[in-house]
């Protein structure tokens, strides 16, 4: 059995297409030409505006001309993430999937649920028959995942509607009706090397972290790989002789980090006594961690002839502001049970070329809490000898409980599967936030189908969810308010 056999049949399908297409951020180009090819086959006004948001057109049904506009959002990216053993490309491959029991996930990739099947049941309104609705507009932006391009490019007045329903949430029984701002921070150390003699060269990898979204995952406090590898190196460098070679750690802002790699050295005649004081750093790491991490796992091997290292003060100031600044929770919501209201992911680190760079996403609900741990980041590293600049800042999307929508759409699910919804922000970053400030007339609300650990090679979409979302967001259109 294959997804394009699971009900329902045209929201799969649709989907399906999607995972045969190239879809990581920044190389949206096969999928966008999907788009627009697949609107005119179905003929859709299909076309593409001035940045390269896919926007479709749809006329209301007979007797639903007076219903207010409705915009169906979501992203045609992915985040192409994958375990160290997989050679999937994500340029050329496509999604292998795999049915599950009630789950559809991927072999060894993330799936690209998130947020592909948010576009496959707005590609299914607008190619059905059979729907009720008033006029639809689909809107599918660009290069979500590493810096809501797309929504930051939309320009007013192109769209007419009235209700953004964004369809990228990941519960089908909730409610989304706000979300964190963001920041991304970039700390860059620039270092000379110098020539080793008498070392011997090892490897260590960090793998089997959980990882997950650096926005609905970090309240769960897993390990970060680059906090875990600095963590095993730093009192070898310290205090043993051990230098660094090279720090590879994460791959993408807003997902955290589930591997590493550091290259290093010890002196020659000190082997022995080194690795085992960092196999013990190790070892309490992944005791630390074995209720989130169960499956982390560390190797240390021995590498390439010895060459040229990190100068030591450089390292070993890298090492104490990976440990010193914070990736995870920073503080819980004090009027919203459970929800994160600030966070940061220490993502992604490299070496190469003089210059060391440390990538962190800084969420928060509030933006003097965002402006405030910003201050905090800068501060570590700066002490740490860092340059720290930041980027890509949005507010968050203000949360209005008492909009008439909320109720409508809540009264309907009530009606459809005899109970309510739950209501409620995320600390995800949502693509609302962004283009709610370009159109402030909009009512916003935030659906979608069950998908779980995305961002990482574990995610997954709850089959039956996605059919109740499919029935949930017909009922929607068929009872939208009147102008």
């Amino acid at each position: 059995m294959t997804i394009k056999e699971l009900k329902p049949t045209v929201v799969w399908n649709n989907f399906y297409q999607l995972t045969r297409q190239p879809r990581p951020s920044k190389h949206e180009e096969k999928v966008r030409e999907f788009l627009l090819k697949w609107g005119k086959e179905h003929k859709i006004d299909t076309k593409v505006d001035d940045t390269g948001n896919v926007i479709m057109r749809v006329p209301a049904t007979p007797g639903f001309e007076n219903r207010k506009g409705i915009i169906l959002q979501g992203h045609m990216d992915m985040v192409p993430q994958k375990i160290a053993s997989s050679g999937h490309n994500f340029l050329t491959d496509p999604i292998e999937t795999v049915i599950d029991g009630d789950w559809v996930t991927a072999n060894g990739t993330t799936l690209g649920a998130d947020n592909g099947l948010g576009v496959a049941l707005a590609m299914s309104v607008a190619e059905s028959k059979d729907v009720k609705h008033g006029p639809i507009e689909v809107l599918v932006t660009y290069d979500e995942e590493t810096g809501m391009t797309g929504a930051s490019s939309l320009k007013p007045g192109i769209l007419k509607g009235d209700i953004l329903l964004n369809l990228d949430s990941e519960d089908d029984e909730e409610l989304c009706i706000g979300c964190a701002g963001g920041l991304d921070a970039e700390a860059v150390f620039k270092y000379k090397t110098v020539r080793a003699k008498g070392m011997s060269a090892y490897l260590l990898s960090v793998k089997g972290l959980q990882g997950g979204h650096s926005g609905m995952d970090i309240s769960l406090y897993r390990a970060n790989a680059n906090k875990v590898a600095a963590n095993a190196l730093v009192a070898a460098v310290e205090k043993k002789g051990a230098e660094i070679v090279k720090f590879t750690g994460g791959s993408l802002r807003n997902a955290i980090p589930f591997e590493a790699e550091v290259e290093f050295l010890v002196p020659k005649g000190k082997e022995k006594g080194i690795l085992a004081s960092i196999r013990k750093r190790l070892a309490v790491s992944k005791d630390i961690y074995k209720e989130s991490d169960p499956n982390m796992e560390f190797k240390i091997e021995k590498a390439g002839p010895a060459g040229n290292f990190i100068e030591h003060a450089v390292a070993l100031n890298l090492l104490k502001s990976l440990l010193a600044c914070p990736s995870n929770v920073i503080r819980m919501s004090q009027s919203m049970e459970g929800l994160t209201e600030t966070s940061i992911n220490m993502a992604i680190v490299r070496t190469g070329r003089g210059r060391i760079v440390v990538h962190s996403l800084l969420r928060s609900a509030i933006d003097e809490a965002k402006a405030e741990l910003a201050e905090r980041v800068r501060f570590i590293f700066e002490m740490a000898g860092a340059k720290v600049s930041f980027s890509g800042g949005y507010s968050g999307w203000k949360p209005n409980p008492e909009s008439p929508l909320i109720a409508l759409l809540n009264n309907i699910h009530k009606e459809k599967f005899g109970k309510g919804m739950n209501v409620l922000a995320t600390h995800g970053g949502l693509e609302c936030a962004i283009m709610g400030a370009a159109y402030p007339h909009w009512e916003m609300i935030s659906i979608g189908p069950t998908v779980k650990y995305p961002h990482s090679p574990d995610e997954r979409c709850h089959i039956p969810s996605v059919e109740r979302s499919w029935e949930f967001l017909k009922a929607i259109l068929e009872n939208a308010p009147v102008r």
